[in-house]
């Protein structure tokens, strides 16, 4: 089988010839470190992982008034162009005097602007202050977003001149500037995960109604992806995980969105994985019930989730596809190359039986020895059903 069609075969419900063994996104700063500076693919062909490749291509509506935005040329990993109007024109500007990469992310509208600040290190990025500061802050984006679509043609265009055997996988559209996939993920990012918990309890009334206006937003995208080349598509967040919020919020707030985006994903021909890296356990049955293809990352509790691989398997019963469950934290540095083996078959032992299962660490990783990895992947090629 190639990469390819082993990992569908997981991602269908079925057994392929051996155990699929892949990763997450890879980083920037492990391939620079670690690998001279290999590209993803390099990567995976070097280690014979069954490689991932991440793709996306946004497109706007000219009768809008939607544009690229002109000052976004230089587009990092994982990013599509963004895309801008008259009402909704982003500014970046450097703030000097901190001690990581420091930048004012505004988005100009005539009413209002609205910004956050996004702090970086060689590793990634993160928000230091959060778009919405005041409540009325969602009239605005309500008001004047635009509504990016897939470039279905680019999409198509690339996958055509992969060269690989690898999975095409992408996302569903993020807020600008700093976002993720779902639609409470998406909030929990422009908001701040603490204010928003506690709106939960103060003003639940205000957080459906901008979940509806993300939601909206993702729905115009999900809508577009009929005949993108995809393989699969990323959605979910950790802000939805059980060590952040609790299974009735979940259940509330985040279950009835991203279960309609899943929903209009398959009507448009695409498969959904949902990512949720911390607790899960205790929602699993929950997520399981949004119906996605597939479900992510099973951290161990070793690396402060709660996953049980075996009793997820028993309870998903094989009607999803399982994407990860192994610790790269205490597996993939300062062990033995035996140690390494043995919890791949762990992880094959428990959550293998009968395939629907993907090996893969529990979210990306920034360290790794050499060693190991080789370790890693070659154990992998002998878990054969």
């Amino acid at each position: 089988m190639t990469s390819r069609e082993r990992l569908l075969k997981a991602i269908n419900g079925k057994q392929p010839d051996r155990l699929p063994v892949t990763t997450h996104h890879l980083m920037t700063s492990f391939l620079n470190k670690y690998m001279n500076g290999k590209t993803n693919q390099e990567f995976f062909d070097y280690f014979g992982f069954d490689s991932i490749h991440w793709i996306a291509s946004d497109i706007y509506n000219e009768s809008e008034g939607e544009f690229y935005d002109p000052t976004h040329q230089d587009v990092a990993p994982l990013e599509a162009r963004r895309i801008c109007s008259d009402n909704w024109r982003i500014k970046i500007e450097d703030l000097d005097g901190h001690v990581y990469k420091t930048e004012r992310f505004s988005i100009i509208t005539p009413e209002k602007t609205l910004s956050m600040i996004l702090q970086s290190n060689e590793h990634t990025t993160w928000v230091s202050e959060h778009l919405i500061k005041k409540m009325n802050d969602i009239e605005i984006i309500a008001k004047y977003m635009t509504k990016p679509k897939c470039d279905v043609e680019t999409i198509n265009k690339v996958v055509s001149n992969y060269k690989s055997d690898g999975l095409i996988r992408g996302h569903i559209y993020c807020f600008d500037g700093f976002g993720q996939p779902g639609c409470w993920q998406d909030f929990a990012c422009l908001y701040g995960i603490e204010n928003l918990i506690m709106a939960v309890f103060d003003d639940p009334e205000w957080i459906h109604t901008f979940l509806k206006v993300l939601q909206f937003r993702k729905k115009g995208y999900v809508q577009s992806l009929n005949g993108a080349n995809f393989d699969i598509l990323e959605l979910g967040g950790g802000d939805a995980s059980t060590t952040v919020i609790s299974p009735e919020i979940f259940q509330k707030f985040v279950a009835p969105y991203d279960a309609e985006l899943i929903k209009l994903a398959h009507e448009a021909g695409q498969k959904i994985v949902y990512h949720t890296c911390g607790g899960m356990m205790p929602i699993l049955d929950e997520i399981a019930a949004m119906n996605p293809d597939a479900i992510e990352t099973f951290t161990p509790p070793a690396m402060a989730g709660d996953a049980n691989l075996a009793e997820a398997k028993k309870r998903l019963n094989n009607k999803v596809c399982m994407i990860g469950g192994f610790d790269q934290i205490n597996f993939f540095k300062n062990c033995s190359t035996k140690d390494t083996r043995k919890e791949v078959r762990r992880c094959f032992e428990e959550a293998g039986e009968g395939g629907g299962y993907i090996l893969s660490p529990s979210d990306h990783f920034f360290d790794a020895d050499i060693d190991l990895l080789h370790a890693f992947v070659d154990e992998a090629k002998k878990c054969v059903y």
